[in-house]
């Protein structure tokens, strides 16, 4: 997912920077002006925004590629970098509507998609390893075998071995309401089940 939304985000880099680039010669070449603004001043300000959208999609390519490489998800400031192109993408496909059609917002909301399916999926794949280290329990944590001769049980390598282990009922939980004073007295909750 990560790559085929680099591949995306750099066939975009390219027509952005084509459209403002001939957006500019345009300018230029007419002597447009808006307001009276110098056509010079114009132009110059066409490419350089046409400069820095290219830039600011091929850098989140970057990133995006790396990760499908390495198979991780992106650090702190590409992520950052993503959600912002993500925004971008999503305010662009808003303004796009009127002035472009429904072509160009399926469009914005299709890169849209991939830049959140790419930050949502790595980050789904990294919780669900978190805690692991080599493919078991993080040291010091419970595990659904503790207790019963699990990795932290009193019979597994870390507990005491068989024989040392004191085995105790813990106690009968209170009244669900204790805790509020004198709200838990007024009705009388029983448990539905042993």
């Amino acid at each position: 997912m990560a790559g085929a939304t680099a591949v995306v985000l750099v066939v975009e880099a390219a027509v952005l920077g084509f459209v403002h680039l001939v957006l500019g010669r345009t300018t230029e070449n007419q002597s447009m002006s808006i307001a009276g603004a110098d056509p010079d001043v114009m132009s110059k300000a066409t490419y350089a925004l046409g400069a820095g959208m290219a830039g600011f999609l091929l850098a989140c390519a970057v990133f995006l590629a790396l990760a499908a490489i390495r198979d991780r998800a992106p650090g702190a400031f590409a992520r950052v970098l993503l959600v912002g192109a993500a925004v971008t993408h999503g305010l662009l496909g808003a303004l796009v509507v009127g002035l472009v059609g429904w072509g160009a917002f399926a469009v914005m909301m299709l890169i849209l998609c991939l830049l959140v399916l790419s930050l949502t999926l790595y980050g789904a794949k990294g919780a669900g390893g978190a805690g692991n280290g080599a493919g078991g329990p993080a040291a010091g944590s419970s595990g659904p075998l503790d207790g019963f001769g699990g990795p932290g049980g009193p019979n597994g390598p870390h507990g005491a071995p068989d024989g040392d282990a004191d085995v105790q009922d813990a106690p009968p939980p209170g009244h669900p309401l204790a805790d509020f004073g004198d709200f838990g007295k007024i009705g009388e909750i029983k448990p539905t089940s042993p």
